[in-house]
């Protein structure tokens, strides 16, 4: 699992996280990038979007990508994590 957060009031419109991961971004009608499928909402600084999903995929890139750092992608630790993780220790 994955949280993709977006701080949209930091985008410049540069279009970088659409061009890596047309998956998951588009560029909106007022220039600006939006994370499709997640819920925005208004906060003291601006709108926030926050979208939950199985696997991070081209997210990362594209939080890599963003010259503004207004994308963050946290990796959420899930079973298949954790076992893969007790199968690295075993080996050691």
């Amino acid at each position: 699992m994955a949280k993709v957060t977006h701080e949209r009031w930091k985008c410049i419109s540069c279009g970088a996280c659409a061009n890596v991961c047309p998956e998951f971004w588009e560029m909106a009608d007022d220039g600006k990038a939006k994370l499709k499928g997640a819920e925005y909402k208004k906060t003291d600084e601006g709108e926030l979007g926050e979208l939950t999903i199985d696997d991070a995929k081209c997210n990362k890139e594209a939080e890599a990508g963003c010259p503004v750092n207004c994308i963050h992608v946290k990796e959420e630790a899930g079973e298949e994590k954790k076992e893969e993780k007790a199968a690295e220790e075993k080996k050691e």
